[in-house]
């Protein structure tokens, strides 16, 4: 059973940091592309950040140059690193997996959603 766990949101001041973290577990047949969704209240959930396999990177034009998706050496967990934090940043990020399964197809699997609020 594929598993994905997100941890590290919370209240950051504007302007300030945040790092989130993704685990995935669970899963024989590899984990492919992996990435950062994000929703704010009464909008549509929209992709932050993704990483490829190979550990290729695309962000929103959003984010861009604030935030940096990257993995450890396992390659089971995947960071989200938010500088320089705006109020429009205020949303639940979610982390969305691509597992490998038996038969060569992807298993996309979301997890619960971590809340990142930015305020004064």
């Amino acid at each position: 059973q594929e598993h994905v766990v997100e941890s590290g949101g919370g209240l950051v001041q504007p302007g300030g940091s945040l790092r989130l973290s993704c685990a995935a577990s669970g899963n024989r047949f590899g984990i492919h592309g992996r990435a950062w969704y994000r929703q704010a209240p009464g909008k549509q959930r929209e992709l932050v950040a993704f990483i490829s396999r190979e550990g290729d990177t695309n962000y929103a034009y959003s984010v861009q140059g604030r935030f940096t998706v990257s993995r450890d050496n396992t390659e089971n967990t995947i960071f989200l690193q938010m500088n320089n934090l705006i109020p429009e940043d205020t949303a639940v990020y979610y982390c969305y997996v691509e597992f490998g399964t038996s038969d060569n197809r992807y298993l996309g699997v979301w997890g619960q959603g971590t809340l990142v609020t930015v305020n004064a």
